[in-house]
């Protein structure tokens, strides 16, 4: 995921960036810097479990409590 589709991500759900840091259990500043695409003149390579946290929550999933569990849905 590029910089440029994280924030189409977060813009076709309409969050804001703090919902989205709250959904995805982040800081609001590292959503800006995942938006950017840089921190202090480093690149910010978005990590394999925020994307995968990116598709669940697009699909609707808020918790996932395992195999035996079951999954929560996002509230509209």
């Amino acid at each position: 995921m590029e910089p440029g589709d994280f924030k189409k991500w977060r813009k076709a759900l309409k969050l804001s960036q703090k919902d989205a840091a709250n959904l995805l259990g982040l800081k609001r500043r590292i959503i800006q810097y995942y938006e950017k695409g840089e921190r202090n003149g480093e690149n910010v390579e978005i990590p394999r479990a925020v994307r995968l946290a990116c598709y669940a929550i697009s699909e609707g999933i808020a918790d996932y409590h395992g195999p035996s569990g079951k999954t929560q849905k996002l509230e509209n």
